[in-house]
């Protein structure tokens, strides 16, 4: 009998690190914790915020715009969190400001759902959902970078776009899980009980599921990777944190804000601004727009980890620059599509936006772990990309929203976006190929006082460590 366990073809599949699956459903159960809360607001916001803590708006729009404002709190909160939260994780390890992130996270929005509204404390009552807000966003801005950092610096060379990208999938996730406990609230209970106190159900959930989160990322360890460089910075007074990074890697940051910018804002677009644009315009009954966008985020989920893959098979570069070039068309097709109101289309339109999504999202991870030295990886990984959410995720529904409240119309909303897109293609077009590139090799390039050797350093042969693997 035949002992060859090779696939046919010749090719032998590469084997999987130890304890490389543990990592990713750590980084993963954490990360679908904390993007369930944050989006639960996000849905909030034009479904309950506007009528519950800005009753006073002259017109609809007007309070949804008003909830977006306290909505765009929570992201000019991520660069700080990102920043302190990267500057420590360079210093003490990814997993324990994990655990203080999930923890963050999942008290301010627990007590969210038990704010009372404008009617009983007046402007205390959005004064209050402010403060709360800040504090998610600002847990949330350090929980990516060390999500996607404890993957990344597990993963093999050659399919770490794959492995790093399903910490990406857990957003969707936690999307899909904050639509679809909205959605099951919404279609079994009245709108007067759902305004009421139905919501805040969906806000008190987040501390069970907290729990569960902060017990699975007990049981995992940084990576090797991040103990050699953690040991060099205490021995060598090496530097560290977002000032380290400004002065070594300036090019890194930029481009990697270049790259977040069309993405984030074609993410929030479809996930956000479609649920008041479905509500306002096509006057869909919250329920039905619920159901599809909860199908259209189990797709979402689905094909984050496909385009990670293709990452590693095809390049950074061409799968992302794909994303940019697809997504800048979404607007124009999109939203008369939508018009309709047959649900198919609905469903067609938001599902095809996060599928151009998904080309951009999934490599973000890989990319720009592959950008930094393990020393300062987490704030730069950080820096770069919440930083661009202040500009871009935050302000683009509060955008799109007043350029329909003020136009009337959907194609300036396409524009926007196409400007968008037009920004993260140059920046992709003046990215640097790192596929397959070896993170010892960074630090290597790093030691010897250059950044461009990251051009040239990208390794050809297994290093048999878990990084060269």
């Amino acid at each position: 009998m035949s002992t060859d366990n090779r696939p046919r073809g010749g090719r032998t599949k590469a084997p999987v690190p130890e304890g490389l699956r543990k990592v990713v459903v750590a980084s993963m159960a954490g990360t679908v914790v904390e993007w369930y809360e944050f989006f639960l607001y996000a849905a909030a916001s034009t479904l309950v915020f506007a009528r519950l803590f800005f009753p006073n708006a002259e017109t609809e729009l007007d309070g949804i715009i008003a909830a977006f404002v306290t909505y765009a709190v929570g992201f000019v909160a991520r660069p700080v969190g990102g920043i302190v939260f990267g500057h420590f994780g360079d210093k003490f390890g990814r997993k324990k400001l994990l655990q203080l992130s999930i923890i963050l996270v999942g008290v301010s929005t627990f007590l969210m759902g038990c704010l009372p509204g404008f009617d009983s404390i007046g402007y205390w009552a959005p004064a209050m959902l402010v403060a709360l807000r800040f504090i998610q966003g600002f847990a949330v801005g350090g929980e990516w970078g060390g999500a996607v950092l404890l993957v990344a610096e597990h993963s093999p060379n050659k399919s770490r776009g794959f492995w790093s990208s399903w910490p990406q999938s857990a957003v969707p996730m936690g999307n899909l899980l904050a639509t679809g406990v909205l959605f099951l609230l919404s279609a079994t209970l009245t709108d007067e009980a759902f305004l009421g106190w139905g919501w805040r159900v969906a806000f008190w959930l987040s501390a069970v599921i907290v729990l569960v989160g902060y017990y699975i990322r007990t049981k995992v360890s940084d990576a090797p990777i991040f103990l050699e460089a953690q040991k060099e910075v205490e021995q060598e007074a090496k530097g560290y944190g977002v000032l380290e990074v400004f002065k070594r890697y300036p090019r890194g940051v930029f481009t990697a804000m270049g790259l977040r910018f069309a993405e984030n804002i074609l993410y929030y677009l479809v996930v956000t601004f479609s649920i008041t644009y479905l509500r306002t315009v096509v006057e869909t009954d919250t329920s039905r727009i619920l159901l599809l966008l909860l199908i259209a985020h189990f797709i979402h989920f689905c094909a984050v980890p496909v385009a990670g893959r293709m990452s590693d098979a095809l390049g950074r570069r061409p799968v992302y620059l794909a994303g940019a070039i697809l997504g800048a068309t979404w607007g124009f097709f999109a939203f008369p599509m939508m018009d309709t109101a047959n649900d198919f289309m609905i469903l067609a339109a938001v599902t095809i936006g996060l599928l151009f999504h998904a080309l951009m999202y999934a490599g973000q991870p890989s990319i720009m772990a592959e950008m930094f030295p393990t020393r300062m990886r987490y704030s730069g990984v950080s820096l770069g990309y919440q930083v661009t959410s202040i500009v871009a995720g935050s302000l683009a529904p509060i955008i799109a929203t007043s350029l329909l409240a003020s136009y009337g119309s959907s194609t300036p909303v396409a524009l926007y976006l196409l400007g968008a897109c037009i920004v993260t293609a140059i920046s992709v077009l003046l990215l640097r190929e790192t596929n397959g590139i070896s993170l010892h090799d960074v630090d290597a390039a790093d030691a010897q006082g250059t950044a461009d050797l990251l051009a040239a350093s990208k390794s050809k042969e297994e290093r048999g460590t878990p990084q060269g693997s």
